[in-house]
């Protein structure tokens, strides 16, 4: 899984994580602590992600599975005219195995850069 970082100054870095599994079952909007991705002292929030086909999570609604809703705005819908709505398929709220990508943000900053911390 990849998990990409915010910081509060507009930077954004990616990281591989290798044993996803402390994060399943985490919804968007909790946080968790940076050490599970390799930032001791950092305390992360989860703002979304999306699966191995590229459907974003979405915060509305819950679980992990894969569903088709109709949209009217917001994350996974793009229109032009307003009061259009469209079915669209989105993932649920929760962390799961099948997300590839979890989007966070820096909430907490610990002692050194992300940059120092997350050069491998």
């Amino acid at each position: 899984m990849k998990v990409t970082i915010g910081t509060k100054d507009g930077q954004t870095f990616q990281k591989e994580v290798n044993e996803p599994s402390q994060l399943f079952g985490k919804k968007i909007g909790e946080s968790f602590k940076g050490g599970e991705v390799g930032l001791e002292g950092y305390k992360l929030e989860i703002t979304g992600g999306s699966d191995r086909d590229g459907f974003p999570m979405k915060r509305s609604y819950s679980g992990t599975e894969r569903r088709k809703v109709l949209l009217e705005d917001g994350t996974g819908l793009n229109t032009d005219t307003e009061g259009e709505r469209q079915r669209k398929s989105v993932r649920g709220n929760t962390v799961s195995n099948q997300i590839e990508q979890l989007n966070t943000r820096v909430i907490e900053s610990g002692e050194e850069a992300v940059e120092e911390l997350l050069s491998d």
